[in-house]
């Protein structure tokens, strides 16, 4: 393996032959779609206990504008479900949890975008390696019908490239997937927990609301 590591990329890529160009294509992807999955979460994140806190004080002292207000200027998906929440203030506790739910239906398919493609690639890299290995290994028993039928003594030298690419784009579909299973693996945690948040967020606005108007009334 130290002969491998010692090639530079585009080497590398070449002695794999085709199928290596769909793989890094697949790797491209994958980067890409990681990027921006990170900076995205990175955008949303927020500190749900402290927001939680500033939104309950504001609602106990009936400054719901200002709740609202909050939740605006937020850009975590908690705040979206508040908000929908909030803007129903005063109405029965099913027609707020429905409010609610409404949108955290719109705010979980924004989550998760991109994370089926991620998946894919994931499936599909390893597939292409083994394809690669395919081709590689038909290359090789190809060149040996060939010298045979012409009654030429097959050398190592005639096996190298097809066997060198088999290998090569077994160990290239692997690298392209294992890094992207575990992103893959990475962002579901995230968005599993954002869903979480979200999930008891608006289970205990709803309860404090209802309170709040059982008190009033």
């Amino acid at each position: 393996m130290g002969g491998i590591w010692e090639m530079n990329a585009w080497k590398l890529i070449k002695a794999g032959g085709p199928i290596m160009a769909p793989i890094l294509l697949c790797s491209l992807f994958a980067l890409g779609i990681v990027i921006e999955k990170l900076i995205y979460f990175s955008l949303i994140k927020t500190n749900v206990s402290q927001f939680k806190v500033k939104v309950f004080g504001l609602v106990k002292n009936n400054k719901i504008k200002e709740a609202v207000q909050a939740c605006d200027a937020s850009r975590s998906p908690v705040a979206k479900v508040f908000r929908a929440g909030l803007i129903r203030f005063g109405a029965s506790r099913e027609t707020i949890k429905e409010s609610m739910e409404d949108a955290s239906l719109f705010e979980i398919p924004k989550l998760e975008s991109r994370l089926s493609a991620l998946a894919t690639i994931a499936h599909i890299c390893p597939l292409l390696g083994l394809l690669g290995t395919v081709t590689g290994m038909t290359a090789s028993f190809y060149t040996i019908q060939v010298r045979a039928a012409s009654l030429n003594p097959v050398t190592p030298g005639d096996l190298a490239g097809g066997i060198g690419e088999a290998l090569l784009t077994t160990v290239g579909g692997l690298m392209v997937a294992i890094p992207t299973f575990v992103a893959y693996n990475y962002c579901v945690s995230r968005v599993n927990s954002f869903i979480l948040e979200m999930e008891r967020g608006a289970t205990e606005l709803v309860n404090f609301m209802c309170q709040i108007t059982e008190v009033g009334v």
